[in-house]
């Protein structure tokens, strides 16, 4: 089963996609939006997303504080969500991602990528992250 991963923020969602063996995840793309509530022509990309790879299920990174209380940002991922669920039919599942920006930020440091051009790759590398972490969930539990 393809799953896809998305790192939802107020102004861009990282894509990730998986294989089709759901083994291995790579990031596609930063889709990018002026307004935080302009969100057709980022939902639209997510379809045609969906279309291309044959996705069958959405894993949405869901950031929780760190106290595990949710906080606005945790609710509009909610609604973005049901928007999804309403727009695609897919099922969606909300992954905790809290720190997968950080982990992301210390990955692009350590593999030499310029301060000044990670914001352009931060949100999909963070994409992996929240796919790579359900899909070593969803295989454990297999076992």
């Amino acid at each position: 089963m393809r799953m896809l991963g998305l790192d939802y923020g107020s102004r861009t969602v990282g894509v990730a996609v998986s294989d089709s063996l759901g083994i291995t995840a790579h990031g596609v793309e930063t889709i990018t939006r002026k307004e935080e509530n302009k969100l057709r022509r980022t939902l639209a990309r997510i379809e045609q997303l969906i279309q291309e790879y044959q996705i069958e299920m959405i894993v949405l990174g869901y950031p929780k504080n760190m106290d595990d209380s949710i906080g606005d940002r945790a609710k509009k991922t909610e609604e973005f969500r049901d928007m999804l669920v309403r727009r695609t039919g897919i099922p969606v599942t909300l992954w905790d991602e809290r720190l997968t920006t950080m982990e992301a930020n210390e990955i692009l440091r350590e593999s030499g990528v310029r301060k000044e051009n990670r914001k352009s790759v931060i949100d999909k590398i963070a994409a992996v992250l929240i796919l790579r972490s359900y899909m070593d969930f969803a295989k454990e539990k297999k076992t």
